[in-house]
Order: structure tokens, then sequence, then C-alpha cells
């Protein structure tokens, strides 16, 4: 297993691998690190805050102690004193242990997570795979500009993996039942509980 130390960003947010995440730096010791991560073109890796009675019990962070690495696709830095990034997810990571630099940032000693294996999705899964489709393919139709689609490319509609990352990065979810979905090892169950997400908020419509 990869161990290794990297810059920790706790957020209220959850980013899977391939997942699509802009945001908006300000705060020194970020700009410090996103500054350096420019540089060096390398990575820092995104973990997820939640609220203490919603940790694993074996969790010594007040963060989910499993995170996503993400690289950094676009930056602009136009504006002294804040800096707006896009970043694509690589992989999981598992956090092991942190440190804290004088400036405030957290380095974690972290794990590698293999990514999902790229899987078929079974024939009754195959409307999540299609409704995604429609979904993302309406969006320029609507007026969306390529740039504020939510979703990267290339698609990969017949992946289970990546069809249920990307429903739930887009599903408006409690952080607690995201990180959990992101944490499963199998990305066809994973697959599975986003279809009964997608059910549950079809009846609530009709």
């Amino acid at each position: 297993m990869n161990n290794y130390l990297i810059p920790l960003f706790p957020l209220n947010v959850v980013v899977c691998p391939s997942g699509l995440m802009p945001l908006r730096i300000f705060e020194a010791r970020y700009l410090d690190m996103v500054k350096s991560c420019l540089r060096n073109k390398s990575t820092f890796a995104i973990v997820t805050l939640l609220p203490a009675e919603q940790l694993e019990s074996n969790n010594q962070f007040p963060f989910a102690d499993i995170g996503t690495v993400v690289e950094i696709v676009e930056a602009d830095v136009s504006t002294v004193g804040l800096m707006m990034i896009r970043c694509v997810g690589l992989h999981r990571i598992k956090v092991e242990s942190v440190s804290q630099q004088t400036d405030g940032l957290i380095i974690g000693f972290v794990a590698d997570i293999a990514n999902d294996a790229k899987l078929a999705i079974p024939e009754d899964l195959q409307v999540t795979s299609a409704s995604l489709q429609h979904l993302l393919e309406a969006l320029p139709l609507q007026g969306v500009t390529p740039n504020d689609i939510p979703v990267v490319t290339p698609y990969q509609f017949d992946d289970a993996s990546w069809v249920a990352n990307r429903w739930l990065e887009l599903l408006s979810l409690p952080l607690i039942q995201k990180q959990r979905l992101m944490q499963m090892d199998s990305p066809i169950l994973r697959l599975e509980m986003i279809n009964d997400i997608l059910d549950v908020n079809l009846d609530k419509s009709v």
C-alpha cells in the first residue's frame, strides 16, 4: 500500500474520483497550498467535514478519514488574495495520521485506495445511466455553457462506478449519506442504492 504525505482541505462537500469540484480560495494557508500545487504540479486531498456524532467511532480526526485526491485543472489567479480553481478527483485515500503546520494547514499521512474496477451496469440498473445521459444532454439545450456543466468528459455511461459517482455528486443528499456512498467498496451496490434514491425521488414527484 502506497503511503505518503499530502495537504488536506476539509470542506462541507464529498468529491468522488473523476468528479469536478470548483473552489474559491481566499484563506492564506490554502492560497499558499494552491500556489505550491500549481508550481510543483502536485495534488491535495479533500476530506469531508462532518458533525462529531456522524463520524465513525474509530475516527480520530474532526473530518471523515476517507477523502479524495484532486488535481487542479484550471486556475484563475488574476485577483490578488483570491483564486478560482477547478479540480478533478483522482482516487480515494485513507487518512492514517495528521500534523498541522504553523499556518494551520493540515498535512495528512495517507494510504491510497484503488479506484473501482470498471464494471458493466446490470440490466435492472440501466435506467440510472439512461437518466443521467438524458440529464446531461438536456443541459446545453437549457442554455448551460460547457464550462458550467458539473461533469467532466469523457462521459462513461457504461461504467457502474462512474454513473453512481456522478449521481452521488448531483443529487441533493445529506453529507453523511454521500460520504457513506463514496466509501462503499462495491460500485454495483453503490449504484443500487442510488437507484433506490432515484426511485424515491420519482415517487415523491408523482
